[in-house]
């Protein structure tokens, strides 16, 4: 296959992966960040202490994350169609992309609200602030750079996910890989597509790496 017949699939396919990535990672963060804050105020010394909440909660994360994604993608068709109307597309896949990814998200938010100085929280809950106050005002302000990189790294994953989507109908890069790179056994286009899928994972990694760095500095500026 030349250039030129290469372009207009690749290009396509990219589209098709940044979209389906881009609408996956609000839901996933939308999500997950509730779920992951959950996780630590109602854990033994939180906020909310609620160990049958926690307990369920958990639970409920963690049978989410164990799944392997394509189990999970072949699981939830009928729930994708349910949902959208079909489960082939881009936009079919955004609701698996976003199942899968919303625990695997929760946990890691649930590790950057533990990373906060317990110290803060103790000093506005002595100035009578609220539970939502303080998450607002200390936890999530505090715990601003990890989460931007748990959400860095979420992405990343989601990249993966939606490779994998195009097993079954999902479109995007990997749907073309198998379409016109495996099943045609052209190892050009597999390449280039491989190619594309490393250059735009090292730009989500390198604007991720940037961002955190600049809310780091600002964080000890302000400190």
């Amino acid at each position: 296959m030349t250039w030129s017949e290469m372009q207009p699939l690749l290009t396509q396919g990219t589209i098709d992966t940044l979209y389906m990535v881009l609408w996956a990672t609000v839901v996933s963060v939308l999500g997950g960040l509730p779920l992951g804050l959950l996780l630590v105020l109602t854990d033994k010394g939180g906020l909310l202490r609620n160990t049958p909440v926690n307990k369920v909660v958990g639970a409920v994360v963690n049978i989410g994350r164990s799944l392997p994604f394509i189990i999970l993608l072949i699981a939830l068709i009928p729930f994708t169609k349910l949902v959208v109307g079909t489960f082939i597309g881009p936009t079919a896949m955004i609701v698996p992309l976003a199942i899968g990814a919303v625990p695997f998200f929760a946990r890691l938010v649930e590790t950057a609200v533990r990373e906060v100085d317990h110290g803060l929280v103790e000093a506005v809950q002595s100035m009578g602030g609220s539970v939502p106050t303080i998450v607002r005002k200390v936890l999530l302000p505090q715990a601003l750079p990890s989460l931007v990189s748990a959400v860095t790294t979420t992405v990343i994953v989601l990249i993966g996910y939606s490779a994998m989507a195009g097993a079954v109908g999902g479109e995007g890069l990997g749907s073309k890989a198998i379409t016109y790179g495996y099943q045609r056994f052209d190892t050009a286009f597999m390449l280039v597509t491989v190619v594309i899928l490393i250059v735009v994972v090292s730009a989500v990694q390198l604007v991720g790496d940037a961002v955190v760095r600049l809310l780091a500095r600002r964080g000890r500026t302000a400190s």
